[in-house]
């Protein structure tokens, strides 16, 4: 082979230099693998014979100006050359760089590999880099990095084959055949959130259809008027277009608002939420104020006010109420989505010093009752108002006028009062009039059964109409000083069979009781009740701590 080699022309040989030199490397390479580099393997084929004979083989494509003794020769193989004795020649870097291939075909071969010559930097230095054989073992050294290669285990929905259930049903398909179905969000509204503001980033509304939703709203307030930390509720299409809005006036009303498929306008429907009773009990002691006092014993103040109002139609709370008076109350409530609505007390028993009272909610009547079936209401109230007021002129036949000095009766009483005060209807009844008068001022006046009839003069305003049906206790008008007057105040009279009388002295309708059917029958129910108030006595009731000064409003009487 090497004297087909020497053969050929000079141009052939440095073409074929490369192959040559990789042939003996490789050839090299694989001997030492054989024998596993060991010191015999050493022994047995010393590496100066290889170096000499890629020496000879550089030499044999370099022309030598010197003579031909230096040239490469088959005696030489049997010579043990050192290392150190051999002249230092021009030599060349080989690296070989496999190629990647994508395919499945086994690698080329190492001399299909086409080598990179780059000029030596260090005449000793020799640098090759060989490609490891398919199929032997790799172990990692310190110098790989483990961040680089690895086998991904999670792609295998993104090809056609097998997943690796088996299923020939990939995730990317059953995805794709998948119905949109929109579901319902929430969001919270946020310090500077508006409607418009809000319905254009989240809801995907253009400003015409942020104006065709507020015309379409009966009660805009619901939109305009947002609190923060309260939420609505919003339905999207697969483009982000809104499907239909839920917003809540209170925890029980609301509205909900859905766009036409076809029209694609916007339509409401009224909302409105049922809840669930529950009853709960609250017992205190009377410290001062009762109405503070029952407040913190964790009653609302809508629910204090109907106690304070039930129990003060027989219960004297200036006069009568003590510290240390207990209390129970059993109110019952609506739970609509954790908040309480519409409280209603159901029962009431309070034990004083001076005065124990005891009274229920008829559930027939919806009026409250002593255990023995006396109503609370009386058939004709006293006074058309609310706490006390001072009587500034009474029901006088001989009194002067204040404006002409003359003697001028007084058919009524004057309560002095400022103007705007609720004016309340002291008795079932049908509103007959509401005048304009220049003398009178304006004023109402009200028919109620057995033959009595009431009027109110001087108002500010009349809150009731001609022929409107009114209960007692409702707000009727407000106080004012229209008509000859020399300052605000109600001025009320009492006809009885259409004759004038003192309101203040005239024998009123006494209060109605149950008897036969009905009392049979709300005895049962106040049962029940009853018997939750014994209850909450054998516990310790609750004490509310409430300071009250000395000096208090003397009008206040709760």
């Amino acid at each position: 082979m090497l004297r087909i080699f020497h053969s050929l022309p000079r141009t052939h040989k440095v073409l074929l230099l490369p192959v040559a030199t990789m042939v003996t490397v490789l050839g090299t390479q694989k001997i030492i693998g054989v024998f596993g580099g060991t010191e015999d393997a050493q022994k047995q084929i010393p590496l100066a014979t290889t170096t000499t004979i890629s020496q000879s083989i550089v030499n044999s494509a370099t022309p030598n100006k010197e003579t031909d003794s230096t040239s490469f020769s088959l005696g030489d193989l049997s010579k043990e050359i050192p290392l150190a004795q051999l002249e230092p020649l021009e030599i060349m870097h080989l690296d070989l760089v496999p190629e990647a291939h994508a395919d499945d075909t086994p690698q080329q071969s190492a001399q299909a590999i086409s080598p990179i010559i780059k000029p030596a930097v260090k005449p000793s230095v020799r640098k090759l880099a060989v490609q490891l054989p398919v199929g032997d073992t790799y172990s990692a050294t310190d110098e790989d990095d483990d961040s680089i290669g690895g086998t991904s285990y999670e792609d295998w929905s993104f090809d056609n084959s097998l997943d690796p259930s088996g299923n020939t049903e990939l995730g990317d398909e059953i995805a794709a055949r998948e119905t949109y179905v929109p579901e319902w969000q929430s969001y919270t509204i946020q310090n500077g959130d508006s409607f418009a503001l809000t319905a254009e980033r989240t809801l995907g509304l253009a400003y015409s259809d942020v104006m065709q939703i507020l015309n379409t709203v009966p009660d805009k307030k619901v939109l305009t008027r947002w609190r923060v930390g309260h939420s609505f509720d919003y339905k999207l299409d697969e483009n982000g277009q809104l499907l239909a809005l839920r917003v809540m006036k209170d925890p029980r009303e609301g509205y909900l608002i859905k766009r036409d498929d076809e029209t694609a306008a916007f339509a409401y429907s009224p909302i409105e939420k049922t809840g669930e009773a529950a009853q709960r009990m609250f017992s205190g002691t009377v410290n001062g104020s009762f109405a503070l006092s029952a407040q913190s014993t964790g009653l609302s103040s809508a629910e204090v006010s109907e106690l304070t109002s039930v129990l003060s139609k027989k219960l004297d709370f200036r006069r009568e109420a003590r510290a240390g008076d207990q209390f129970r109350v059993l109110v019952e409530s609506d739970m609509i989505d954790g908040h309480s609505m519409d409280s209603r007390v159901l029962a009431a028993e309070y034990e004083g010093q001076r005065m124990n009272l005891t009274v229920v909610r008829n559930s027939a009547d919806d009026h409250f009752y002593t255990p023995d079936g006396n109503s609370l209401d009386p058939a004709f109230d006293r006074y058309p108002f609310q706490g006390n007021y001072r009587i500034s002129s009474p029901f006088n036949l001989r009194r002067h006028h204040p404006v002409t000095g003359r003697i001028s009766p007084h058919k009524g009483t004057d309560f002095a009062m400022r103007s705007g005060t609720p004016v309340d209807a002291p008795a079932d009844g049908i509103v007959e009039r509401v005048v304009n008068h220049p003398i009178a001022g304006r004023y109402i006046v009200i028919r109620h059964n057995n033959g009595y009839v009431t009027r109110y003069l001087h108002l500010s305003k009349a809150l009731v109409k001609p022929g409107e049906h009114v209960k007692m206790g409702e707000e009727i008008a407000l106080s004012g000083s229209t008509g000859r007057v020399t300052g605000p105040h109600l001025h009320y009279e009492v006809l009885v069979n259409n004759h004038q009388v003192d309101a203040m002295r005239v024998k009123l309708p006494e209060s109605q009781s149950l008897r036969g059917d009905a009392l049979a029958a709300f005895k049962r129910e106040s049962e029940n009740l009853l018997a939750k108030l014994d209850q909450s006595g054998d516990n310790e009731p609750a004490i509310a701590q409430v300071s009250i000064k000395k000096n208090d409003d003397a009008n206040d009487n709760t």
